[in-house]
């Protein structure tokens, strides 16, 4: 497997639109996947948007349960690595992260109410 490291401030808008969920190691006894260090494997379903483009929608994997992200929240995927698998007659991409977090977003300004001065 060829690993590539990916920019991920060229991609664009990266929203959530598959809250985490812990992958799935085997599914007859339902145990979930570990990484090296016994920490659960999440995948996040990301929409990638680039201005002008139409969405992607990618998969990403990332070692403990990221604090913050569900549904319809941007974020920001640290450390982005793209995978090339192949299986037979099959080929894609598989991706990693180091991190993904909510995008901080700046609440609006409180308006104001009646004529105040």
């Amino acid at each position: 497997m060829q690993s590539i490291p990916v920019d991920g401030t060229r991609l664009g808008t990266m929203t959530c639109i598959v809250a985490p969920e812990a992958r799935v190691a085997n599914r007859e006894t339902g145990e979930v996947r570990k990484d090296g260090e016994g920490q659960t494997v999440y995948t996040v379903g990301v929409a990638v948007r680039q201005d002008g483009r139409r969405a992607s929608i990618i998969e990403i994997s990332v070692s403990g349960e990221p604090v913050g992200v569900v549904e319809g929240v941007r974020v920001h995927v640290t450390g982005l690595t793209a995978f090339s698998w192949a299986m037979g007659d099959r080929r894609g991409l598989s991706f990693r992260a180091d991190a993904i977090t909510p995008v901080a977003v700046a609440a609006p300004a409180a308006s104001r109410k009646g004529g105040d001065a």
